[in-house]
């Protein structure tokens, strides 16, 4: 794409930055290289040296920065309901303008859990069979940074998180929603406001367009009935023109992950046939949806599946760190939602006899998890402030042996003097106000282990 397809956007127009983050630099290079605006401003709660431009710094940026012609966010910015509608109505993310103008095939993949480890073997799958494609988004890599590499020929896998779809009013060709579960709730008003930036991924989809979607997540108004004629224009949602594949771990999805097989809707994968060095069901769903995004590409089946056993996975997710003294280690901190800390354990058949939990309170709900930890199948839980805490609370089984720490060195001394098998950092919480992200959680744990070598 020519940088210059970007200018009718900015022309003339006195844009706002909010956040100077990785998109933050990325809006500013883009608008210092058209030339077009009237006016740039760079809004941040911290004070920037950045010349050439308007600064608008402090806890009251946003409001200062609001009447601007052009908002352009930044997914860390919390909007909530700090700005009106007509406000709103001016907020331009660069997911939007990727979809507005969509310079090549974009497969998006949103959902609370998995959608990192899904776009990456989509991206691995499509390389495996000789597409030239990309990957971006939540990943790593704001959508327009790789800008000039998108042509009609190539493939973009986009990462989508919720802060990046809660403002587009267009959607991606193939858009992939894996779940959804509570989280992110002190960036919304409501767990439905959450929800409804997630099914932002397939509102917008036109005729020719494909949408997989978790099988639970379908609203009531769509019709799934694949051999429905009229299909795009039968569901009074509006949200149903594009052809619609469901996914699930159990019968009746059209494509569903079960007992370790793959079942897709023109074959069965064995378990057996499915090599991978992913562990848990969550990771054969993620298989299975990574698989319809591919060949929704066009990509070849078979290509997809020989190539799966050189996926390696990534960092803070079930990441094997080591084994010492006879007991391993293992990196979740990705893991910020009850849901995935059960998910960890049961990823491992003989499970483990130690977990550590806890971190940011965010008042999500403990219930599932305690009622997990309360029938004594992890032997040891060592809980950190501040949800560990309120967890530890609600663990009331005399079969559980819970251990409060001050932090993540005094948990990890703890944990390996009471292990004998596994250990699992599976926080089920954020990171924030204790690290800057989940990642330096997990960096600050394998160091933490590799020092009791």
């Amino acid at each position: 794409m020519n940088i210059n397809e970007l200018r009718p956007l900015f022309e003339g127009k006195r844009c706002a930055i909010l956040g100077y983050g990785r998109e933050g630099r990325v809006w500013l290079s883009l608008l210092n290289r058209l030339g077009c605006c009237s006016e740039i401003a760079v809004a941040d709660m911290k004070p920037q040296d950045i010349p050439g431009v308007t600064g608008i710094y402090g806890e009251d940026c946003l409001d200062r920065a609001k009447g601007y012609d052009l908002l352009l966010q930044s997914p860390g910015v919390i909007i909530k309901d700090k700005l009106t509608d007509e406000e709103k109505s001016r907020i331009l993310t660069q997911t939007e303008v990727l979809l507005r103008l969509r310079p090549c095939k974009i497969i998006g993949i949103t959902g609370t859990k998995g959608k990192s480890t899904t776009a990456s073997l989509t991206y691995h799958f499509l390389r495996a069979c000789g597409f030239k494609t990309m990957l971006i988004g939540n990943i790593g890599v704001p959508p327009l940074e790789r800008f000039e590499e998108m042509t009609p020929d190539a493939v973009a896998v986009c990462e989508m998180s919720c802060h990046q779809l809660e403002f587009v009013h267009h959607s991606p060709e193939i858009a992939v929603l894996l779940n959804i579960f509570p989280e992110h709730l002190d960036h919304y008003v409501s767990l439905e406001a959450y929800a409804e930036a997630k099914r932002n991924i397939y509102k917008f989809q036109q005729a020719g367009d494909v949408s997989i979607l978790n099988v639970d997540l379908i609203p009531d108004d769509i019709c799934t009935n694949a051999e429905c004629s009229n299909a795009p224009n039968c569901s009074s949602s509006g949200y149903r023109k594009s052809r619609l594949i469901t996914i699930g771990c159990e019968r009746p999805a059209m494509a569903f992950a079960e007992n370790g097989a793959i079942f897709l809707p023109d074959r069965e994968i064995p378990a057996g046939e499915v090599r991978t060095q992913l562990r848990g069901k969550h990771n054969v769903y993620n298989i299975t949806a990574a698989l319809m995004a591919a060949t929704a590409a066009g990509a070849d089946t078979d290509r997809c599946l020989a190539s799966l056993p050189d996926f390696m996975g990534l960092e803070h997710r079930l990441e094997y760190v080591g084994t010492v003294n006879g007991v391993e280690y293992i990196n979740d901190s990705i893991c910020t939602i009850p849901e995935a800390a059960i998910a960890a354990v049961k990823a491992f058949p003989d499970g483990a006899d130690c977990v550590i939990l806890g971190g940011m309170e965010r008042n999500i709900p403990y219930d599932k998890l305690a009622d997990f930890l309360n029938t004594g199948y992890v032997k040891n839980v060592i809980l950190l402030p501040d949800s560990g805490y309120r967890i530890g609370d609600m663990i009331t089984s005399p079969m559980v042996n819970k251990v409060r720490v001050k932090d993540l060195p005094e948990a990890v001394k703890t944990a390996s003097g009471l292990a004998k098998r596994r250990v699992i950092l599976c926080p089920a919480a954020a990171s924030y106000g204790f690290y800057k992200n989940f990642e330096e959680r997990g960096r600050h744990f394998k160091q933490l282990v590799s020092e009791l070598v």
